[in-house]
């Protein structure tokens, strides 16, 4: 690349990759937030847990349309909207007094935000605006990024709620999100300026080609086993810690460690596509996750195994994503890609809606999250071998678009 291409490049990636850092950062948290506010507007972790369920689904629903929006007129129009929802969402949280604020702040609100500030539009921006070449490279960068705003708003947010309450940290917290709005000013472009693929393709035809097709559905099938574990354990993982009698700062450290390995988890995953079978390195991925899962399950609980769980799954975390988007373009192409992976996404939120809430009920329910560890081993096992007979080449060839 020349010294303009790289700094574009580096711009376009860096750009993104805040912005994912800032709005998965900030809801991969929510989960230090739940004890204190159950505990306040007396509700249940049910009641919490659904709020973050509706949000998951809010999120899922609104990605391909949102998608879509970004394909047709721009891809930062959607982020900077997207960013002013989720600082919205935040403040009605914060002042939050029941279901209703609870569920239309984090449920709606900051769900409809982070479908405009959520990987489908973040990562098909990107996959138009660097060269093929580089792009499983800045696919796995920008994922990453996510993973670093769960590394360190676990410390902001914890200190936070110690130094001010939850609701006065929700207000602080709003103040961050709005970031994303300047920063969308670096990610611009349409599904018209991308340079590959057939121009005369319209995205309703692009749709139904990728919805007869069965690698598709495959890809979004594991899609949801994704979800359903990372949401799981992000939302109850904290107060599953303080379950088996640790501190909150334990909770805290273990999210973070999440976010930090998975930095490095996801930018592995982002060189390792671009060299190597992505539906071979994703089976692998969901095989090892049902592994530390049952290890986790297995080995008598202790911080150590706590913080060995957090690093391992952590390693594991969103590698997930550079593999299935990068999948996405290199089956179907690029130029509807923020369409066609927001609906691959939609199944990964219906996962998540389905792993958050059903974690609250059955600890209501039960008083144990023993039903939830077990059901994400068995369908870390059913994602991989789902992962096998996907066909792993293009539609059709890729042309070069003047």
């Amino acid at each position: 690349m020349t010294a303009n291409a790289k700094r574009i490049f580096w711009t376009i990636t860096i750009s993104a990759a805040l912005i994912g850092s800032l709005g998965l950062g900030i809801r991969q948290n929510f989960g230090l937030f739940l004890t204190d506010m159950t505990r306040d507007l007396e509700l249940g972790r049910e009641a919490f847990a659904f709020a973050m369920a509706l949000q998951n689904i809010v999120w899922g629903i609104g990605t391909p349309i949102v998608g879509a929006l970004a394909d047709k007129y721009g891809s930062g129009k959607m982020i900077a909207l997207g960013g002013i929802a989720y600082a919205f969402g935040l403040y009605i949280m914060a002042n939050a007094d029941g279901v209703f604020g609870l569920n239309m702040g984090t449920g709606l609100l900051i769900g409809i935000g982070q479908a405009g500030v959520g990987f489908a539009v973040l990562l098909g921006a990107v996959a138009r605006q660097v060269p093929p070449e580089k792009r499983s490279v800045a696919l796995g960068i920008v994922t990453a990024g996510g993973s670093f705003g769960q590394f360190y708003m676990a410390p902001v947010s914890l200190g936070l709620i110690e130094a001010t309450g939850w609701s006065t940290a929700l207000l602080y917290i709003a103040g961050l999100a709005l970031i994303m709005v300047a920063l969308a000013t670096a990610l611009t472009g349409t599904a018209a300026d991308a340079n590959e693929g057939d121009p005369s393709q319209t995205l309703s035809e692009a749709v139904r080609e990728a919805g007869g097709d069965r690698s598709y559905w495959l890809l979004s099938s594991g899609f949801f086993v994704c979800g359903f574990q990372v949401a799981f354990i992000a939302v109850h993982l904290p107060a599953y810690i303080g379950d088996l009698g640790f501190d909150a700062t334990t909770g805290a450290t273990a999210i973070a460690l999440i976010g930090l390995f998975n930095v490095a988890g996801t930018y592995a995953c982002g060189v390792l596509g671009g060299r190597y079978s992505k539906k071979i390195l994703l089976a692998g991925l969901y095989f090892l996750r049902a592994a530390v899962v049952a290890v986790f399950l297995i080995v008598p609980p202790s911080e150590l195994s706590v913080l060995v769980f957090a690093s391992a799954m952590g390693v594991l975390w969103l590698g997930t994503v550079p593999l299935t988007s990068g999948l996405v373009a290199h089956i179907f192409g690029i130029r509807y890609m923020s369409t066609l992976f927001g609906v691959v996404f939609f199944s990964h939120q219906i996962g998540s809606f389905i792993g958050v809430w059903w974690g609250g009920h059955i600890y209501d329910t039960t008083g144990s999250y023993d039903q939830m560890w077990v059901a994400s081993v068995a369908l870390g096992i059913m994602a991989g071998f789902l992962h096998l007979p996907i066909t792993e080449k293009p539609l059709r060839p890729i042309t070069q678009v003047p």
